[in-house]
């Protein structure tokens, strides 16, 4: 049973208003769930604008920021549990272990690294929780044509590549990722294939 929500994205706004707005809408659906929000820490950009919209609906909010980062993101300051760590490392490792599933939202590098991971740990067998990406805008579909081409390459598994919950609608994703399972399958190719 999905407890917790970790959520990957942006310490900027980015290029569009609907990416504001979905942070804000998928903030207030993880409360309104009676989730608790794992989220990067920093109070700017739309990871800012998630926790703020937890808050405001009454939701439990855990931030998890690197030592680092502390002045640069301008650590959040509502979030009543704020765990400030030594590293990158140190804070997905965290962050993973807080949450039951995790979603990325639009952002950069930080965050398809942070959600990449999660993501292979799934596929490694490390972990059966649900990964899901919040297609705002069609923002993910880049990357989505780029894992299909892997699997049609054969670097991932039909099954592995079906793994990857994804919805343009916050209530539609949280109700896919509840309802997740995961697949029984290893992640090693048959070497009998090349």
């Amino acid at each position: 049973m999905m407890k917790s929500v970790c959520v990957f994205c942006g310490a900027n706004v980015g290029a569009h208003p609907q990416y504001a707005g979905a942070a804000r809408t998928l903030g207030a659906a993880i409360a309104g769930r009676k989730l608790k929000l794992v989220f990067g820490g920093g109070g700017i950009g739309l990871m800012g604008l998630l926790a703020d919209a937890a808050l405001a609906a009454g939701g439990k909010v855990v931030g998890v920021i690197p030592e680092t980062l502390v002045a640069k993101e301008l650590a959040h300051k509502g979030a009543v549990d704020l765990r400030v760590v030594n590293s990158m490392h140190e804070r997905k490792a965290l962050m993973a272990g807080l949450a039951d599933g995790f979603i990325a939202l639009p952002g950069g590098y930080g965050t398809l690294d942070e959600f990449c991971e999660m993501l292979t740990w799934a596929q490694l067998g490390l972990h059966a929780k649900p990964c899901g990406l919040l297609n705002v805008g069609r923002y993910f579909d880049g990357f989505l044509a780029f894992l299909d081409h892997a699997r049609a390459e054969a670097f991932v598994r039909p099954e592995h590549r079906a793994m990857l919950v994804v919805d343009s609608d916050p209530d539609a994703l949280l109700n896919r990722l509840a309802s997740y399972h995961a697949p029984q399958v290893p992640k090693w190719l048959d070497l009998k294939q090349t």
